[in-house]
């Protein structure tokens, strides 16, 4: 009908300016109804924006609350289910606020963000790389958890009970704590909350985990050993009927504790991204036969055959060195300690304030052989995500026993067969040790989160038919 009205106006008309005119003036009155359609739909939108943002309630911003994908999670594909406690905020969120005051030696408000994994790296050519702290891994399992595909609401048909209690980012904010009653307090708190809830006598807390940070050690004071800022939380009794994940379980007496990976900095979000990230250091031109990245340390007898490392690696030409200043958090950027390792055959993981290193997985990250000189840097400790041969995939070098050992001329003593063997083997092993990003739900391979359910299940599995 509207075109058959213009062609008749079109027509009859012969001054050409009259009728254009009137097609501007026509098409204006067509147009104003929708224009006014659009003034009115753009008011009320402001209208109840404005209404939202003075009236709604203020909400504290944090890594985990409101982070969930909007993507439809991928199917569970093992037999467990989690349950995640909604713990009381002052065990977890509330701590995050005071952000600046959780470790003492560095301001972790960078480090909690994106749920953990810290700022982006850009300059590493990729979305999957962010500034990640070696001790932040709580905060990561938790993010990964609540998004994981065997998560379960339902706490009666739950295998596995997760209570996500950032223990570890507390611990360190009360290193320097004298009064053992206020340091051990949110700690003491936490066990007489877990052992009121409903499910906990089914069977005793065994079916419950915990997963944190940092090592052991900083949980497990006691009357004989000298005081180095720990809690007591590890040597509660409802706590020993747990299992708890840390980035290092004590060698000896840590019979409920299993250790998981420390993070590095690789988190990707597809599958895509890592098998890119594998062919990549698969093929890098590797011109040093070894490398170190580490600080010096001075004090105390176990770092004796550091010293003795550090040294060999000066004294090598075939050595690539690279000395962080002195204290936690005192190295080099990422990016830097990523390309030493990357241009070694071997990267030497010799023990620091303890056992472990967040260096052993960058550079496993990287393709590098890691070269051990403690059977508590890695064998005894990462049992779930490392071969059961620790030959397949690393190098040990009784450094300690034996002081006149050359590690120049023990690692050109193996063929190099059996490096591209032993590299091969590190690189498969990447995924497995890598924290995929948290905002992922289909990342096509099995992190380091997944690896730690499976295997805590089965565990969790055999220790109650044990005890029924």
């Amino acid at each position: 009908m509207w075109r058959k009205i213009h062609f008749k106006i079109f027509t009859k008309e012969k001054d050409e300016e009259y009728g254009l005119r009137k097609k501007e003036f026509t098409s204006l009155k067509e147009i104003q109804p929708h224009l006014k359609i659009l003034v009115l739909f753009t008011t009320s939108f402001m209208i109840w924006f404005l209404f939202l943002l003075v009236f709604s309630p203020k909400r504290i911003s944090n890594p985990i609350r409101g982070f969930l994908s909007t993507h439809s999670p991928a199917e569970c594909r093992d037999n467990y289910s989690v349950y995640i406690y909604n713990l009381p905020s002052k065990f977890n969120f509330d701590l995050l606020e005071d952000c600046s005051s959780l470790n003492i030696y560095t301001d972790m408000c960078p480090h909690v963000t994106n749920n953990g994994m810290g700022k982006p790296l850009p300059e590493m050519g990729s979305s999957s790389w962010y500034t990640t702290h070696q001790l932040i891994g709580e905060l990561i399992v938790h993010a990964r958890i609540e998004n994981h595909p065997c998560r379960t609401e339902n706490a009666e048909k739950a295998t596995l009970f997760y209570v996500p209690f950032y223990g570890g980012l507390h611990a360190s904010s009360k290193f320097r704590e004298p009064n053992y009653t206020i340091r051990d307090a949110l700690a003491v708190e936490l066990v007489e909350y877990i052992e009121e809830q409903k499910w906990w006598k089914r069977n005793n807390g065994r079916d419950r985990f915990m997963a944190f940070g940092r090592t052991a050690w900083d949980f497990m004071r006691t009357d004989e050993v000298p005081d180095f800022g720990a809690n007591k939380l590890l040597n509660m009794s409802p706590v020993q009927n747990m299992s708890v994940l840390l980035v290092e379980r004590h060698p000896w007496e840590g019979h409920n504790q299993h250790g998981i990976p420390y993070p590095s900095y690789f988190h990707p979000s597809a599958l895509s991204e890592m098998i890119e990230w594998q062919d990549r250091v698969s093929y890098m031109d590797r011109p040093h036969l070894f490398s170190f990245v580490g600080a010096p340390r001075t004090g105390k007898k176990k770092v004796v055959t550091r010293d003795r490392v550090i040294k060999q690696c000066e004294e090598s030409s075939k050595c690539l060195i690279l000395k962080c200043g002195k204290g936690p958090s005192k190295c080099h950027k990422p990016r830097q300690v990523l390309n030493v390792m990357m241009r070694s055959n071997f990267c030497l993981q010799v023990l620091g304030d303890s056992y472990t290193r967040r260096s052993t997985f960058d550079s496993i990250l990287t393709g590098c052989i890691p070269v051990f000189f403690s059977n508590h840097t890695a064998y005894s400790q990462y049992q779930w995500f490392l071969p059961s041969d620790p030959t397949t995939y690393s190098v040990y070098i009784d450094l300690e026993r034996n002081h006149s050992i050359g590690i120049e001329e023990e690692l050109l003593k193996i063929p190099m067969e059996e490096v591209e063997r032993k590299r091969r083997t590190v690189i498969e092993l990447i995924p497995k040790l890598t924290y995929a990003n948290p905002n992922s739900t289909s990342y096509g391979f099995r992190d380091a989160v997944d690896v730690a359910l499976k295997a805590l299940s089965d565990h969790v599995s055999s220790l109650l038919k044990a005890t029924s």
